[in-house]
């Protein structure tokens, strides 16, 4: 009599479900596709080189008024070509800290915070990933602005023989500084966006600090208040980019250009290292 033994099918191991992590080059190609996608941002980069473009057009033009009556503005008069082309960065700034806070306020107004949040639970890597978004497309529009204006005030420079030379340092310098203070109120503005999570709040905060204290508090003759002064970004960044009372910024006399760096570094860095301590401890 034969017997049949069965022998049982091996059966595979079941592994255990291991969540999906994302990479931070993931984190980061999502989050320039939801900057770039929105048609808000777009309209932003446009205002923002469009202004750049049209102040510092206006500059040019205001130079021949100058030269015939330089009573109207003095200060113009001392203007080098490179800073007439970078004369719009200050209202540029303006738009860029509206895009620098809305690219994380906009989050928390329509809600989907919860989803991002959700998919990467260590938080940081969001606002890392957020932080280098903005900068490569405020340091994108801000060349581009400066080639507009460049463009644009040419044939007004070239008749007073102040066309910025390209190979000159002093140029690159002005040009190179309007990028990177571009940058940093970009940078300053998603901080802030960041502590306050409200649309409204944070452009209001973030354009008191970059332009509206420097405008007002120089009109207050107090010596403790003039040393609060040129330590506000944009007296800051006039350090760097000429400085001095001939400046289009006004102010920042008072301290040197490399001070001028690291104070406006230094607006940037501090809300996005607060923001991301407190975008871990918070509940979106």
């Amino acid at each position: 009599m034969s017997t049949t033994v069965a022998v049982a099918a091996p059966v595979p191991a079941v592994r255990a479900a291991v969540p999906a992590r994302p990479t931070f080059r993931g984190v980061l190609r999502g989050e320039l596709v939801k900057l770039l996608s929105l048609r808000s941002t777009w309209w932003t980069l446009a205002a923002t080189a469009l202004l750049m473009t049209g102040v510092s057009l206006a500059v040019a033009a205001s130079l021949d008024a100058t030269a015939t009556d330089p009573t109207t503005a003095p200060g113009l008069a001392a203007l080098s070509g490179a800073e007439v082309v970078s004369g719009g960065f200050q209202l540029g700034m303006l738009t860029i800290a509206v895009l620098g806070t809305l690219s994380m306020t906009g989050e928390y107004t329509t809600g989907t915070i919860r989803s991002t949040l959700a998919a990467v639970p260590t938080r940081v890597p969001v606002l890392a990933a957020k932080a280098i978004a903005v900068s490569v497309t405020t340091a994108a529009v801000a060349a581009l602005g400066i080639v507009l204006s460049y463009a644009a005030t040419m044939p007004l420079l070239s008749e007073r023989d102040m066309v910025p030379a390209l190979d000159e340092a002093r140029t690159w310098q002005v040009f190179g500084g309007t990028v990177y203070f571009l940058i940093a109120a970009a940078l300053f503005a998603l901080g802030v966006g960041t502590l306050l999570r409200s649309s409204a709040g944070a452009i209001t905060v973030a354009l008191s600090v970059l332009l509206l204290l420097p405008t007002v508090l120089v009109f207050i003759a107090l010596d403790w208040v003039e040393v609060i002064v040129d330590y506000l970004p944009l007296p800051a960044s006039g350090a760097f980019l000429g400085g001095g009372e001939d400046s289009l910024s006004a102010v920042g006399d008072e301290l040197s250009p490399v001070t001028g760096i690291l104070v406006v570094a230094a607006y940037a860095l501090v809300p996005l290292v607060a923001g991301a301590v407190t975008l871990r401890r918070r509940d979106a």
